[in-house]
């Protein structure tokens, strides 16, 4: 596992996943697969779910106001198919966070239209079922829980079907929209002590090597390669030593947004 990669500020340490077990499909939970919902990465990412649980500690957002509208999801675009699964995935921890049961069923609904489209499918429609069945029931841990799983899971099913260069921009989708939703925070209320969860240069740096070791086919995708420049962009905004300045939490704000914009769709919006 590549070292220092961690998020400076309060209580948000990365975490160490082990391996998934066996890929049954079920709709509950073993903790084994709990703990390692998020595996296929390279380094120990945190999960949307950890980012979020980080700012509650410092100060409790008004979640509701930070969900949107999906865009429309059918693209023959396998590249930004991957990376607007990602931010659904975000979306869905961002819904579990304002205790909104219909939004969870809608982002769960639109994460498997956009795994079937990428040829995942069978178990990830089991995953759906029970995402949308923990939010009948209001269960949010579970949710939390789920939403991990279903993430890993997607990520297993296109390793076996060798789209391993797909997995990486999941990865880096789901993280845009957690920095975009973190960011919007920070600005609307700038303390430097929340400011600091969003100084993760070493992340940003390995998410750039990521698209870089892609294959000609996808580094020169062109919402990729804008992708890849609003990452050197936030790897800017986050270099100095110290918290980044509101200006610069702003710009992280104004990057990301634009680039989940582009990622979704036209018709994406706020809530």
């Amino acid at each position: 596992m590549r070292s220092g990669l961690q998020l400076i500020g309060a209580a948000m340490a990365l975490s160490s996943f082990g391996t998934l077990g066996a890929k049954e499909t079920k709709t509950s939970l073993t903790p084994q697969e709990i703990k390692g919902a998020i595996v296929l990465d390279e380094v120990a990412l945190p999960t949307p779910g950890e980012f979020f649980a980080a700012i509650n500690k410092l100060d409790r957002p008004n979640w509701s106001q930070l969900a949107r509208k999906a865009g429309p999801l059918a693209t023959t675009n396998r590249a930004q198919a991957s990376l607007n699964l990602g931010t659904r995935v975000a979306d869905g921890y961002i819904a579990v966070e304002s205790q909104d049961g219909q939004q969870v069923k809608n982002v769960g609904k639109d994460i498997v239209e956009l795994a079937k489209g990428l040829g995942v499918s069978q178990s990830i429609l089991a995953r759906g079922n029970s995402i949308s069945d923990f939010a009948e029931n209001n269960d949010w841990n579970a949710l939390r829980e789920e939403l991990d799983a279903t993430e890993g899971e997607v990520k297993h099913q296109m390793a076996d079907q060798k789209d391993n260069e797909l997995i990486a921009l999941v990865t880096i989708g789901a993280w845009l929209r957690g920095v975009q939703a973190a960011s919007t925070v920070v600005a609307a209320n700038y303390q430097p002590e929340s400011a600091r969860l969003l100084r993760q240069p070493a992340i940003v740096e390995y998410l750039v090597e990521q698209i870089d070791g892609l294959p000609n086919r996808l580094k020169n995708d062109e919402l990729v390669g804008k992708v890849r420049n609003g990452l050197i962009d936030i790897k800017a905004a986050v270099a100095p030593s110290t918290a980044p300045s509101a200006e610069n939490v702003k710009s992280i704000q104004q990057t990301t947004s634009q680039l989940v914009d582009v990622i979704s769709g036209p018709a994406a919006s706020a809530k």
